[in-house]
């Protein structure tokens, strides 16, 4: 990236121009739309931005607080683990600013995406990130705040659109959609920044969303290359939300939002040792989301507490216009956190579904993490005053596990899905504007998407080749689905024995009956796999070598599961859980994979 700019023009304090921030801005736009390889060029980019707003936008540093007192003050921040309610704390005090707050998540993300560990986590930096920040310092210098994230950077998984003015990319990670224009940012998105939130960046997922071919990796994309866990080198992070979870480890944003269809958001929590909330279908708008199934398609949080994630849940939970399923829920939206009560286990009925992880047909996974799940029943729900139902295991199981139903059903919603999500873009420098041109443009670009040991799609293949969603044999499937997994599943198990939730592990095939049935999940850290676990690279499904997993130190959670927008409940429950236990803490990353910068080495310079 070439971009000319004379600091020395600055001056002052007080002459110091917002339009040389906007002139770098647009030389990283530029060379984002330019360059086909949009891989992020820490090392200049971020000297250039870094020095310019130095200089444009110091006078945040003019305050009633001494720098010498915000020094001091912001040594008490440990970004790997605050929280959102803390970090806002310390906004209102100004010991920091959001710009401070967006420079640090920027060097943090500098030392281990493309350096250090190579975790690639993050996929862009928005180059309106510190222009945002700083209009969010300006509005709090006026007693403005928005909401609880008013100021706080987050992280949005890369088929969340973001408006074009951003200069950031939407592409599943693919180079298809490199340089493709969304007619505005996501809705999602939208209630973000109407609640004062600055959008960091995008991160890494497993290509189109784990949709293009059944031998694909966890975190691995075109245009990214392969992100890993910070937990074990080289570890298999799950996917497809890979690097929201992973940046969520390790504290490279306040918050991040990640998607599921079945397991995206559930299972990447679950590896990274972070919490997920995959929201009921229609609690939060897909609009302007790549999608892969409207049945089943949602958009959740991923943060390191249940708190973090009740606050942003509250923010982009809502009906809209533009998503039709969002009209069943309450006009009202909750404030979740209204719901994080200690005592919340205190007199729940919680059943236990064991089929999906103690069934050797449906898992193989090591007896550790049964074991402490069988533990934590016993030591810490009892204790907390539930009463456990266990087992409590849904009648559907078998059927759930056909796998051609749920696949039927997404197969056809996909190519319906992705047609119309192109349809809707102002601009395609691909020229790719249905799902047959995107079969195409992998072929005719393979060296780039359809590399050695990943150069399948079949999946695409059999979207293509369904009909649409007035085939008989899908309306068939999806109202099978559906059935299964809601009323004579998850809603029958319910009732059958008076309960508030299920509980279960966060593996494999457990994600299946809420996905289907589009119903609420949360999953929770539980414990990390012990120093003799036995270290695992290949997979006999799979043509090639994997990202490793299982291996030492790795993280699992146990997940609450309840009907259709029970997420207040299933909340409460799950912060009863984690301030019991605080599983979090209990172990870190690799140290390699822990970012050294901190808030303090940003306000001290300043």
């Amino acid at each position: 990236m070439n971009a000319s700019i004379n600091y020395d023009r600055c001056g002052s304090i007080n002459t110091c121009k917002v339009n040389l921030f906007n002139n770098v801005i647009q030389s990283i736009r530029t060379y984002q739309t330019n360059q086909f390889d949009l891989r992020l060029r820490f090392n200049n980019d971020i000297e250039i931005i870094t020095q310019s707003v130095l200089c444009s936008f110091s006078i945040l540093s003019a305050t009633s607080d001494s720098n010498a007192e915000r020094c001091s003050n912001s040594k008490k921040y440990d970004l790997f683990e605050t929280s959102i309610e803390e970090l806002q704390n310390g906004l209102e005090k100004n010991h920091f600013t959001s710009v401070d707050l967006v420079k640090t998540y920027i060097a943090r993300i500098e030392e281990v995406n493309f350096k250090g560990p190579k975790l690639r986590a993050v996929l862009e930096i928005s180059p309106t990130a510190l222009q945002a920040a700083n209009e969010s310092d300006i509005l709090r210098q006026k007693g403005i705040v928005r909401s609880r994230l008013h100021g706080i950077p987050i992280l949005l998984k890369d088929n969340i659109a973001t408006r074009h003015e951003d200069g950031m990319n939407t592409t599943a990670g693919s180079y298809a959609l490199v340089g493709s224009i969304p007619p505005s940012d996501a809705t999602v998105v939208k209630k973000l920044r109407e609640a004062g939130a600055i959008i960091l960046g995008k991160t890494t997922l497993s290509e189109w969303a784990n949709f293009r071919s059944e031998s694909m990796t966890n975190g691995w994309t075109g245009r990214n290359g392969q992100a890993t866990s910070a937990f074990y080198p080289q570890g298999d992070a799950c996917g497809s939300s890979t690097g929201s979870g992973i940046a969520m480890s390790i504290g490279l944003a306040a918050g991040t939002l990640g998607t599921e269809t079945d397991g995206s958001i559930i299972c990447p929590s679950d590896r990274n040792n972070v919490v997920g909330i995959k929201p009921t279908v229609g609690l939060t708008s897909r609009n302007l989301v790549i999608p892969i199934s409207h049945n089943q398609d949602t958009v959740g949080p991923m943060c390191r507490s249940v708190a973090d994630a009740a606050a942003i849940l509250s923010i982009i939970a809502g009906r809209d216009t533009a998503d039709n399923y969002t009209f069943l829920q309450s006009a009202i939206v909750p404030d979740y956190t209204q719901h994080l009560k200690k005592d919340g286990l205190n007199g729940a009925r919680i059943g236990v579904m064991r089929n999906f992880f103690l069934d050797p047909k449906f898992s193989e996974y090591p007896e550790y993490i049964a074991a402490e799940f069988n533990k934590t029943v016993e030591e810490i729900f009892k204790p907390l005053g539930a009463e456990i139902i266990d087992s409590a295991d849904l009648d559907t199981v078998e059927q759930i596990m056909n796998l051609t139903n749920e696949l039927t059903v997404l197969l056809h919603d996909f190519k319906h899905g992705i047609n119309s999500y192109l349809s809707q873009l102002t601009s395609i420098p691909t020229n790719v504007t249905n799902l047959q041109d995107l079969i195409d443009y992998n072929f005719n670009h393979s060296s780039q998407e359809l590399p050695p040991k990943r150069d399948d799609q079949n999946v695409f293949l059999l979207a293509q080749n369904t009909t649409n969603l007035s085939d008989p044999s899908y309306i068939t499937a999806l109202n099978l689905t559906k059935s299964l997994g809601g009323n004579l599943g998850i809603d029958a198990t319910l009732k059958k024995y008076n309960l508030d939730a299920l509980i279960t592990l966060s593996v494999a095939y457990a994600t299946s009956p809420a996905a289907i049935a589009g119903y609420p999940m949360i999953t929770v850290p539980l414990g990390f796999l012990p120093n003799t676990t036995e270290v695992t690279t290949t997979n006999e499904t799979f043509p090639f070598e994997l990202p490793i997993w299982p291996a030492p130190n790795f993280p699992f959670g146990i997940s609450f599961i309840g009907t259709a927008y029970s997420e207040a409940k299933l909340i409460e429950l799950a912060y009863s859980y984690e301030q019991a236990t605080l599983n979090r803490k209990k172990s870190k990353p690799f140290n390699e994979a822990i970012p050294k910068t901190q808030l303090s080495d940003v306000v001290c310079q300043t």
